[in-house]
């Protein structure tokens, strides 16, 4: 007889303002076992957490508030397990945002969340929001290894798909994982810190480059198993 309580290897996070949808079906193609919740019960009961989400931050962590999700999610964190913020769900890890007011964050992570600056490209202004395809590239100095993270097989200069008007600023340079250029404002398009990886872009909007970072944490979620 099959244990019907069988642990999910991913909790998404479904907090009113996410594309879980997509997520989702790049979670399953990659071989992962998904639920899309807003229980706390089963975010902590869960292998690992993606937490998504697109639209304004104040309004997200008014929602993380109101389902009372906010301390599941630190104490995920913080127990050692991957976890995963994409988009918003990047910036709702760091301490405090700058949008449309300040605003406080899950504080995983030292920094704040600032919008892009106008920015130029060959005398021709940008739009804010960025939307659309872009390089991620690898910071100076950088003390990562792709093929040591979730980026295991992408190659520097790879394009993803970014939607986004605001760009998260960390206190430890250490902790940048991937950097992009949208024209002549440079920003940290992915983090890495412990256990916990945040990345701008969306990898599910990204083709086939994208998948393989669903595959990766799939096989970090793998390497992280303890028995149960």
């Amino acid at each position: 007889m099959k244990n019907m309580s069988i642990k999910p290897d991913v909790a998404i996070v479904d907090y009113g303002l996410g594309n879980l949808f997509s997520i989702q079906q790049a979670c399953m193609h990659s071989g992962l076992n998904t639920i899309i919740t807003s229980s706390r019960r089963k975010i902590k009961s869960a292998r690992s957490i993606i937490l998504p989400g697109v639209g304004a931050f104040g309004d997200a962590m008014e929602a993380l508030k109101r389902l009372d999700l906010i301390s599941p999610l630190r104490d995920a964190a913080e127990s050692g397990i991957p976890f995963l913020g994409i988009c918003l769900g990047l910036q709702l890890l760091f301490t405090k945002s700058h949008e449309f007011g300040i605003h406080c964050g899950l504080d995983l992570i030292s920094g704040n969340v600032k919008q892009l600056n106008s920015t130029q490209y060959m005398n021709r202004k940008l739009k804010v929001p960025q939307v659309g395809w872009n390089r991620i590239k690898v910071p100076k100095g950088s003390q990562f290894k792709w093929s040591e993270t979730i980026l295991n097989g992408i190659e520097p200069g790879t394009f993803m798909y970014f939607v986004h008007s605001y760009s998260v600023v960390p206190e430890d340079s250490s902790t940048v994982l991937t950097i992009t250029d949208y024209g002549d404002f440079r920003f940290c398009s992915g983090i890495k810190y412990n256990n916990i990886y945040g990345l701008q872009f969306h990898p599910e909007k990204s083709g086939l480059e994208g998948l393989k970072i669903y595959t990766n944490f799939r096989n970090i979620i793998n390497s992280n198993r303890s028995g149960d």
